[in-house]
């Protein structure tokens, strides 16, 4: 076998571990106005963090004002809380940990009346593995009026690996490794004009 001829072999083989690129042509209108929208609106902050716009569909959309419907689901996770005093310890540490670090701030009494905003409940989950820490989930699917917020935004084209590549690429060496990035959705920051559709309702102070 020729050295050119191996390399080629090789190359073919190596076929079956890479991540298909077929996909990037076969994208929707709606995905290539995904990622257009982020191209041009993310950008890194001085802080180390990325900012980006909200994918809207079509611009800023006006929704109906749903901060009733938001304080009924809180109230009712207060009733929660009041049974299960385990249950609010975790929600409140995990609270006071994404305003600490600044994933979430407290809106200022001047801007609690503006327009275009929209309030997101939230619950919280336990990990099988992890009994002793709560993940709060914040519902972007919650309807109010017939609509949620998730409606308004782009979805964005599928860009996660098959599990089938990510498992022969383990193969491809003598050492594999792996990451995790803590908070990953928290990690990016939203350009401050589009904040407003992404309230939620909490105590101060838990």
């Amino acid at each position: 076998v020729t050295a050119g001829s191996a390399a080629d072999l090789i190359q073919l083989m190596g076929q079956d571990f890479k991540e298909p690129e077929s996909h990037l042509k076969s994208m929707s209108q709606e995905d290539k106005k995904f990622l257009k929208t982020l191209e041009e609106g993310i950008h890194h902050r001085e802080d180390g963090f990325y900012e980006m716009p909200l994918p809207f569909r079509n611009g800023e959309p006006s929704l109906p004002n749903n901060r009733q419907a938001a304080l009924h689901r809180v109230l009712s996770l207060k009733k929660q809380f009041d049974k299960k005093p385990q249950y609010f310890q975790h929600y409140t540490a995990f609270m006071k940990e994404i305003l600490e670090r600044g994933d979430a701030e407290k809106i200022p009494d001047s801007e609690m009346d503006v327009p275009n905003q929209w309030y997101i409940p939230h619950h919280g989950v336990y990990h099988p593995k992890k009994p002793g820490k709560v993940r709060v989930v914040f519902d972007c699917s919650a309807r109010h009026q017939g609509v949620c917020i998730n409606d308004h935004l782009l979805q964005g084209p599928d860009l996660i690996n098959s599990l089938v590549g990510v498992l022969c690429r383990f193969r491809e060496g003598p050492i594999a490794f792996t990451c995790d990035i803590e908070k990953m959705f928290h990690q990016f920051r939203v350009e401050k004009g589009h904040q407003d559709y992404l309230r939620f309702l909490w105590w101060e102070d838990g």
